[in-house]
């Protein structure tokens, strides 16, 4: 079996409706310029609110893998 390695980047997707559209987003976006996505880890889950304390959007931090093709 060849060896290989991944790249790990880090991303925050946000959403008004819920933290897995939130990660959803951000996955999705990721898979527009980047190739051979493997796994996507939450790492951490939050709210921003408003002024009034009213939540305005889910944030969802997560660590993305993608093999990585160095020349």
């Amino acid at each position: 079996m060849a060896e290989s390695v991944y790249k790990v980047i880090e991303l925050i997707g946000t959403s008004k409706e819920s933290w897995e559209k939130a990660a959803t987003a951000a996955v999705n976006r990721a898979g527009k310029s980047l190739r051979d996505l493997r796994v996507a880890e939450i790492v951490q889950l939050d709210l921003q609110l408003d002024a009034k304390g009213k939540v305005e959007a889910y944030r969802a931090k997560l660590k993305v893998s993608f093999k990585f093709e160095g020349s």
